[in-house]
């Protein structure tokens, strides 16, 4: 199926909803549906993004400009007490599970309180291909997910997006803070600051899609391949090393496999399927 036919299809999917409420955090995937979705049902649609320790302010501030640049009806909602669950702060397997639950959970009773029928979130067909234990929670709680019942890729967001105007066209793909923190490995609000800094600084000296990893007094920095040159130019990996130890690091490693999605579930593939 072409591009603009796949378009055309998540045009008549979202025609037919009475209206929406959109899990909404300004990455890639949400920002094209929410935009759809306002294009197609206008004021029908109410925006609503989650902050919580998971999430850098950076994604919370762009999450808020990018409403208002697409003219979103938009909500930020409280969601700081994820650590205060102990099934979540454990860190086990199906975390993404336990969160989803509970944060989808909220964005019901949100729907609820004022009236919309759906509820969208922006997982895409490409996303099935790795462990997601999340997507659990959103059959359970009857979450649509457009892009992915459309049969919509990711590379074919960011043409689409492109195209929109979107800035985030070109913005790296993101994941929660949590996931930076191995399965098993307790996770907390001082854990999530450290990594949360690390990864601002990194970004503060031009490097993008990257991840920082959490494995107790050491940062194991992930770099797409391209970028692994520049961490040793003069002045940059001194500067690399400072930053990351004034944030809490004591050792600061490169990973020679570079950036991939999902590394921290390598160690428990065969685990991870089953779960």
């Amino acid at each position: 199926m072409e591009i603009k036919e796949k378009l055309r299809k998540l045009q008549e999917y979202l025609s037919r909803l009475d209206n929406a409420l959109i899990a909404f955090s300004g990455g890639v995937d949400s920002t094209f549906l929410a935009k759809v979705s306002y294009d197609v049902l206008g004021n029908r649609v109410l925006a609503v993004t989650a902050t919580s320790p998971m999430h850098p302010k950076s994604e919370l501030k762009e999450a808020v400009e990018l409403a208002k640049k697409i003219g979103l009806p938009h909500l930020v909602v409280e969601f700081n007490d994820i650590l205060e669950i102990e099934e979540f702060k454990k860190n086990p397997l199906n975390r993404c599970y336990v969160c989803k639950s509970n944060l989808f959970s909220r964005f019901k009773a949100i729907a609820e309180e004022k009236g919309f029928k759906y509820i969208l979130e922006g997982t895409n067909a490409d996303d099935v291909s790795d462990f997601r234990p999340g997507r659990r929670a959103l059959k359970e709680l009857g979450i649509l997910s457009p892009l992915l019942e459309c049969g919509i890729k990711k590379e074919e967001i960011r043409i689409l997006s492109k195209e929109m105007g979107l800035p985030t066209w070109s913005k790296p793909s993101y994941a929660c803070l949590a996931s930076r923190i191995p399965y098993g490995e307790e996770i907390t609000y001082d854990k999530l600051s450290m990594v949360e800094k690390a990864e601002e600084d990194l970004r503060d000296l031009g490097f993008s899609g990257f991840r920082v990893r959490y494995h107790g007094d050491i940062a194991r920095i992930e770099l797409p391949k391209e970028q692994m040159k520049r961490i040793f130019e003069e002045g940059i990996r001194e500067e690399v090393v400072k930053r990351i130890k004034d944030a809490g690091f004591k050792y600061v490693a490169l990973d020679l496999e570079g950036y991939r999605t999902g590394s921290l579930n390598e160690p428990h593939v065969k685990v991870v399927k089953n779960v």
